[in-house]
């Protein structure tokens, strides 16, 4: 899947000033968890954002959309750092000479990452430890656009989402699903907090935010705002 879309400034004349090519947004899913993967890219530059790459043909895939884009990766974040979402650290951070970027919370459990991954079956897993941290009240910068930085912890202690107020939509891992939301019962998992976190960052957003989650399809905050099961605002909150 490919999301394009272009700003234009409308002038005084009821002309169109072209002004610049936004983010574009591919999805791969990646690994038996079934994890989405996000390449977001511009003309050319590219940000990869959780990569469950794990076998072969997976990483190969994730490479040749990047040469054929003819981007430079600028980073690789992890929203969170369960195992689904980071199998392809390693190889996306050396196939494109990016630094991982992930909250400083989440450290800890990249780390437990190394000490579990073989009872899941991925013997072959290769640690990635992070080159930097995300800073307090930081905005990413991918070509012209910047993106927010959402603190959303529940379904993982340092769980951040991506969202380009420009496009309305955010990259928000395992926070918000269509019609269902991350699991609490891992280490670090809160309900309460992770309900909060929705309520108070993402529903927060405009009703017609995309929501690009780490499993499933996308929805949007108004959609989960009136339907989601676990996390639906009342009619007199909402």
């Amino acid at each position: 899947m490919v999301v394009v879309l272009t700003f234009f400034l409308r002038r005084a004349s009821g002309k169109y000033l072209y002004l610049c090519q936004m983010i574009s947004i591919e999805v791969f899913t990646f690994n038996p968890f079934e994890e989405n993967t996000y390449v977001l890219y511009t003309e050319r530059e590219a940000m990869i954002v959780d990569p469950g790459c794990y076998e072969p043909g997976e990483q190969q895939a994730l490479r040749d959309f990047v040469r054929r884009k003819n981007v430079r990766v600028t980073a690789v974040l992890n929203t969170h750092c369960h195992i689904d979402h980071v199998l392809g650290n390693f190889f996306a951070c050396a196939a494109f000479q990016a630094p991982l970027r992930i909250h400083p919370v989440e450290e800890q459990l990249l780390r437990a990452v190394r000490a579990y991954a073989p009872n899941y079956g991925f013997h072959q897993y290769q640690e990635k430890l992070p080159d930097s941290f995300f800073l307090p009240n930081e905005k990413l910068q991918l070509g012209t656009t910047e993106l927010d930085i959402l603190f959303v912890p529940g379904h993982a202690p340092g769980h951040v989402a991506f969202y380009n107020r420009a496009q309305r939509w955010v990259i928000g891992g395992d926070v918000l699903f269509h019609r269902s939301i991350g699991r609490t019962d891992l280490p670090g998992g809160n309900l309460d907090t992770l309900v909060q976190s929705i309520h108070s960052q993402l529903f927060t957003l405009p009703d017609e935010v995309v929501v690009y989650p780490g499993h499933g399809p996308a929805t949007t905050v108004g959609e989960e705002k009136k339907f989601n099961p676990f996390c639906a605002l009342s009619p007199t909150a909402s």
